[in-house]
């Protein structure tokens, strides 16, 4: 998985790194015959730096995402930024 992290940050290959929806994307790894999936979205609120947080990982027996676990991805950014919102007050 980290191999396939550092290379979708050189390259722009779907097969490793997809946008599923608006705000979520997938980092994709075949390993030992397992599909390994790892949900992030990014952070571009900084001026200086964009962060790519992942929220999840699973393993997937299809080949559609199941919406469970991008609903999950979601909930998790938009906890993620109700607390940074906060902590900056």
């Amino acid at each position: 998985m980290f191999y396939n992290i550092d290379l979708a940050e050189q390259t722009n290959d779907p097969k490793l790194f997809k946008k599923l929806n608006k705000e979520i994307w997938e980092f994709r790894s075949l390993y030992l015959g397992n599909q390994n999936r790892l949900l992030a979205f990014w952070d571009k609120t900084e001026p200086t730096a964009t962060l790519v947080l992942a929220t999840h990982g699973f393993i997937k027996k299809g080949d559609k995402v199941p919406n469970n676990e991008i609903e999950k991805a979601e909930r998790i950014r938009e906890e993620y930024f109700l607390i940074k919102k906060n902590s900056k007050k």
